[in-house]
Order: structure tokens, then sequence, then C-alpha cells
């Protein structure tokens, strides 16, 4: 992996030699804009629509809009001047319970390995918060900015995930009412907390995949192949309104098909000619057919 940074964890007087690479990378699908008549890439122009001419990026200066066309502009003199000092350390503020931070706060993950002389003094923090159970809240400056973030460790190894500050999080209160003081019958909350129990499972990540992205993949290496992309036939889907209903056929999903996802509660569930065909029974007896997996859409 490529070095991004190098510094040091500032862990109240001793400094811990590190090295920082991204620990997640993007893996969707990049296109490129094309000129339809000749397959050329596209090239950005900047131009000045009140000049109408193509400028030069040395005539380009920054500015910051207050109010709609009204601008204030900024030198880089002045944003020099005004910029967090440009230290190659992390800072560390506080130690806290990973628990007590919501992971809406967390942002991109980086791995810290140390430098060959900081390794014992890496080892003893990496240790220390496993022991104590704690993470640690940091600042460091990252390409002229300053970031908030908490080391934790993963793998025996120390991880910087960059957060969010709080003024950043948006307010729940700018949402529109969410129902939460809707009352709820005993019944339905039963039958849910059944459905939540049903489909709980150890967290295993490579269970899960970018589905669109690898049918994407397929149809790109499939244009290049010269032949033909397929198109997957949608499955016939029923509309439940009745939550009741919509809760009775998730649990007679999961019951019957061990690898189903949960319906959507009191919209769409897929139809399944073996169910549908049963009868006498209903819903129960429907359950009792093992039908195939499909997927199931939310009704807009």
């Amino acid at each position: 992996m490529h070095t991004m940074w190098k510094g040091s964890i500032s862990f109240g007087l001793v400094n811990v030699p590190v090295k920082m690479f991204a620990a997640t990378e993007d893996k969707d699908v990049k296109f490129k804009y094309l000129h339809a008549e000749c397959g050329s890439p596209v090239k950005n122009i900047r131009t000045c629509p009140t000049c109408d001419k193509q400028i030069e990026w040395n005539a380009v200066t920054r500015g910051y809009e207050y109010q709609p066309g009204q601008f204030v502009l900024m030198s880089d003199e002045e944003l020099e001047q005004i910029a967090p000092q440009r230290t190659k350390t992390i800072d560390i503020l506080n130690f806290v319970d990973l628990k007590e931070i919501d992971p809406i706060y967390f942002n991109k993950s980086y791995y810290l390995a140390p430098e060959d002389t900081g390794s014992k003094a890496y080892a003893l923090l990496r240790r220390a918060m496993e022991e104590t159970g704690k993470i640690a809240v940091a600042k460091m400056i990252i390409r002229s900015t300053q970031t908030l973030g908490v080391l934790r460790t993963y793998e025996n190894v120390l991880v910087m995930e960059s957060i969010f500050y709080p003024d950043e999080v948006r307010s729940v209160s700018q949402l529109p009412a969410v129902g939460a003081d809707l009352d709820v019958a005993e019944t339905e909350m039963q039958m849910a907390r059944q459905l939540i129990e049903s489909l709980a499972i150890p967290f295993e990540p490579e269970r899960y995949k970018n589905e669109y992205r690898e049918a994407l993949q397929q149809a790109i290496e499939q244009k290049i192949e010269g032949e033909e992309i397929t198109q997957a036939a949608e499955p016939k889907r029923d509309q439940i309104h009745d939550l009741m209903a919509a809760l009775q056929a998730s649990l007679n999903v999961t019951r019957g098909e061990e690898a189903s996802r949960p319906v959507a509660v009191g919209e769409t569930v897929v139809d399944r000619p073996e169910a549908a065909k049963a009868d006498g029974e209903g819903v129960e007896q429907a359950a009792a057919a093992k039908p195939k997996r499909r997927r199931r859409k939310t009704a807009e």
C-alpha cells in the first residue's frame, strides 16, 4: 500500500513514529465521458461566462458565496495566515469507550503502521488500549485540514477513524415527523422481535457483495467480448398493505427459507408460485413450501 502520511502519535510525553495508509478503497466502476461522434475523452475546460473566454489556472481565485451571487474573495496569503499549523503529529486528547460514539460520526479509516524506531512504543500503546477497552480521541492535520478522529485497535493494528465534528452531523429535528410517538400493538411488537431474531446471525463481512457492481462488470466484459447484455426477468410482486400480514409473510419466508431477506413491512413481497398455489391454510400452509430465493423490492 502507498504511504500517504508520516508522523507520530503524541501519547502524553511519548511519541510513536507511524506511517499512515488508506484502509479502504473505492471499487465503484468508473466511466469517462466521451465524445459520442468520435469516441475521444472529453476535456474539462475553465471558461468565464461573462468574458466568454477560456481562462488559465493562474487567473482563478477563491471566493465564498455568502449570498446568492455575492462573494467574498480570499487570497492564498490570507488563507495561509489562518491555516492550522502543519504538524506531523496525531495528538491524543482523551480516551473514551467505543460504544459511546454513534457510527454516524465515522467517516474514513486509515491503518497506522510503526516506523522502525517506534515498534516498541507502538506495541505498548496498542496493548494498553486493548486491555483497557478504550479508544483515543485525537486531532491531526491531513492535507492542510484539521481532522478529528479516533484511534482504535483492529487485528493487532492501530487504526485511525476520521470522524465528523458535531456541527457536521445534521440534526434529526430537521426531518419531518418520524412517528416516534405512535402506539404499536404488542402483537405487532412480538412478531417484529421474532422476525429480527430469526434473521440474527454473527456478522461475517464476506457474506455481503455489491451485486450491482458485479453485474456491471459482467456487462462490460460481455460488451468487450462482443456479446449481448442479458437482462434478468423481474419477479412478479404483490402489494401487502396490512402491517400484520406483512410481518406474518416475512416470518413465513424466514421459516421456510433460511437465506431469505425480510419483506419490507407494509410494502411489497415477491410472489412465490409454490406458496401462492398452496390452499386451505393460507399463509401458514404456504410457508411449508420451500420457495426459491428471490429478490424483494420496496414499493415507491
